[in-house]
C-alpha cells in the first residue's frame, strides 16, 4: 500500500524536498544581496555630498534590482511547487483512504468466501468471487507504476469513468521509474487527456470505452490514451493544441491540450493525435532520465 511516507522516501520525494531547500537558500541570498545593495546606495548618498559617485550608485541600483527580480522569480516558483505538492498530497491521501476502505472490504469478502467453502457451496463461492476478483485486478493495474501520484490519478479517473458507465481499460507495461518529468506535470498531462476522453463519450449512449496503454523502450516512455467517441474533424487536428482553440462541436477535446503541449515542449517530449469514426487516439512520448 502506498502512503505519503513512502512517497517522500523515494527519489522523487527527496528531489522535491531538496528543491525546496535550494529555493529557500536562494531566497535568503537574494534578500541579503538586496540589503547590501541598499546599504551601499544609502552610504554613497550620505557620504558623498557634493558629487555622487555614478559607478557606486549604478552598481548598488543594479544589485537592488537584481535582488528584487530574483526574489520575485524564486517566490513564484516556490509557490508553484507548494501548490503542486499540495495537489499531489491530496491525491495520495485520497488513494490511501480508498485502499484502507478496500482492505476492510476484502477482509469481509474473504470471511464470506471462507464460510461458503466450509459449507461446501463451491459454485456460490465462485460466483461471489468473480466481481471481487475483477475489482482487485482494477486496483492492482492502477498501482503498477513507481509513481504514487500517477497511481492515485489513474485510480481516481477509473472511478470517474465508471460513474459515467464507461469501460476503462489499462495496460501498464512500465513502472515509469526513470521518467524525466516531475510527477505533477505527468499527472496534468494524463489527467487532461483522460478528462477529454470522458467528455468526448458523454453524449454516447452505449459501448463507451477508454483505453490507457503505457510502455517503454530503451530511450523513451510512451502513453496512449484512446476512446471510441466521435471523430475529430481533420481540419481541427492541427489546431486543437493551440491556446484558446475551441468549438461547440468539439467542446471538451480542446480542454487543457495547450497546457499539455507546453509542458511536453518544456520537458523535451511530444504529442500526436489521430482520429477516425471508430477511434480517437492521443500518443505521448517522454524521454527517460539520462545518467
Amino acid at each position: 500500500m502506498y502512503d505519503m511516507a513512502a512517497y517522500f522516501s523515494n527519489g522523487k520525494g527527496e528531489k522535491m524536498t531538496n528543491n525546496r531547500k535550494i529555493i529557500r537558500a536562494l531566497l535568503i541570498i537574494s534578500g541579503m544581496q538586496f540589503f547590501i545593495g541598499l546599504s551601499v546606495l544609502i552610504t554613497a548618498i550620505i557620504k558623498i555630498t557634493d558629487r555622487i559617485n555614478d559607478i557606486i550608485f549604478l552598481v548598488a541600483a543594479m544589485m537592488i534590482f537584481s535582488s528584487i527580480l530574483s526574489i520575485f522569480v524564486l517566490y513564484t516558483f516556490y509557490q508553484k511547487q507548494n501548490n503542486n505538492l499540495e495537489e499531489s498530497m491530496k491525491n495520495l491521501e485520497e488513494l490511501n483512504t480508498k485502499l484502507r476502505a478496500q482492505r476492510h472490504d476484502y477482509l469481509n469478502h474473504l470471511q464470506v468466501i471462507y464460510g461458503l467453502m466450509e459449507l461446501e457451496e463451491y459454485e456460490e463461492a465462485k460466483k461471489y468471487m468473480q466481481p471481487v476478483f475483477k475489482d482487485i485486478m482494477k486496483v492492482s493495474k492502477a498501482l503498477k507504476t513507481k509513481q504514487p501520484a500517477v497511481n492515485a490519478l489513474l485510480q481516481a479517473k477509473m472511478e470517474a469513468a465508471e460513474k459515467e458507465n464507461i469501460d476503462f481499460y489499462m495496460e501498464i507495461r512500465s513502472d515509469l521509474k526513470y521518467i524525466n518529468m516531475e510527477p505533477w506535470d505527468l499527472c496534468k498531462i494524463l489527467g487532461n487527456l483522460i478528462d477529454n476522453a470522458i467528455t468526448a463519450l458523454s453524449k454516447k449512449e452505449e459501448d463507451k470505452q477508454i483505453h490507457i496503454e503505457i510502455w517503454e523502450d530503451k530511450i523513451n516512455y510512451f502513453f496512449c490514451i484512446y476512446n471510441n467517441g466521435p471523430e475529430i474533424p481533420k481540419e481541427h487536428l492541427e489546431l486543437i493544441f493551440k491556446q484558446g482553440f475551441t468549438t461547440k462541436k468539439e467542446e471538451g477535446h480542446g480542454m487543457g491540450l495547450a497546457i499539455i503541449s507546453r509542458i511536453l515542449k518544456e520537458n523535451g517530449g511530444k504529442i500526436s493525435v489521430s482520429s477516425n469514426e471508430n477511434k480517437t487516439s492521443f500518443e505521448v512520448e517522454i524521454k527517460k532520465t539520462t545518467f
